[in-house]
């Protein structure tokens, strides 16, 4: 299968080397505008001979240039989010269904090893509690720190309440850019499970934790280490165990995971319905973060 990776950034270089490495996969063009990085200029030069692409440009080029692959009748495995807004999401869901195509957005987390443990253990989230942190960085500091940082979490919380949403609230600041560095958000799902989020793009430390309480266990999460805690009652004691889940690689399993989609037919973690979802809740809680800052400036 050939396949183009567009884009050839910080995440476009890491998928070139993944998909380059997978038996039955050719990596036939990698596509960026800077020569310095890529070997073809136009992404629409390469579309006629390939299979499948990874389109891994900014945000606000997701929609034209995902578009125009499946139109060509090619497999698209597009970097979070989906799109930049619903309608652009909604119109690449109805043409990759139109094109029988596989639409797969890149919410990587999904395939982390500590994630996909502490999911198997999971059966019924009352609260979820996660943090995600991080230093300013240029890339990615074209859409705010939801759609940058707290969209993963917003994913893994989305996946593990199996709920429909309820209730957002939510709050957030400008720092250093012009847009939301800091974001806090509280989901409350029609199931009863509650979310709190909290994203940074301004902190010193890098931080990944994730924690999820439900009846007889809690279960705490450090994404970055890939370490697992669970606590829970048993036979009148308090049982605590740990885990280490560091051997795994989430991008390389999200490759495969694509490849099989097409060649075999295998359901992906997050196809588009479920991108443009969790793009959904993303953009209702900048718009609410948005309205709370024009309030109070």
């Amino acid at each position: 299968m050939k396949l183009a990776v567009i884009g050839a950034g910080h995440m476009g270089r890491y998928h070139a080397e993944k998909f380059a490495r997978l038996p039955g996969v050719e990596l036939a063009a990698v596509v960026d505008p800077d020569p310095a990085r890529g070997q073809v200029s136009d992404f629409r030069k390469v579309l006629g001979s390939v299979q499948a692409a990874v389109i891994a440009v900014p945000t606000h080029l997701h929609h034209e240039v995902a578009r125009a692959c499946l139109e060509r009748g090619v497999h698209v495995l597009v970097e979070k989010p989906i799109a930049a807004t619903l309608e652009q999401a909604d119109d690449l869901v109805d043409l990759a269904v139109e094109k029988k195509l596989v639409l797969q957005v890149g919410h990587v987390q999904r395939y982390s090893t500590a994630f996909k443990a502490l999911a198997a253990r999971v059966t019924r989230p009352l609260y979820i509690d996660a943090e995600r942190l991080a230093g300013f960085k240029q890339r990615g500091a074209e859409v705010d720190v939801i759609l940058d940082l707290m969209i993963h979490d917003l994913d893994l919380a989305l996946s593990l309440a199996r709920s429909e949403v309820k209730e957002v609230s939510a709050c957030g600041f400008r720092v250093l850019t012009h847009d939301i560095d800091i974001a806090s958000a509280r989901i409350d799902f029609v199931n009863g499970c509650v979310a709190d989020l909290s994203a940074s793009r301004v902190s010193q430390a890098v931080v990944r934790k994730f924690r999820v309480f439900q009846p007889g266990l809690y279960a705490s999460a450090d994404l970055q280490a890939g370490k697992l805690r669970y606590v829970k009652q048993a036979d009148g004691r308090i049982q605590e165990n740990e885990e280490t889940h560091a051997d795994g690689d989430a991008l390389e399993a999200q490759a495969e995971s694509f490849v099989l989609a097409i060649t075999r037919n295998h359901p992906v973690a997050v196809d588009g319905a479920e991108g443009r979802r969790v793009l959904k809740l993303a953009l209702e809680i900048g718009r609410l973060v948005r309205e709370r800052l024009e309030k109070f400036k």
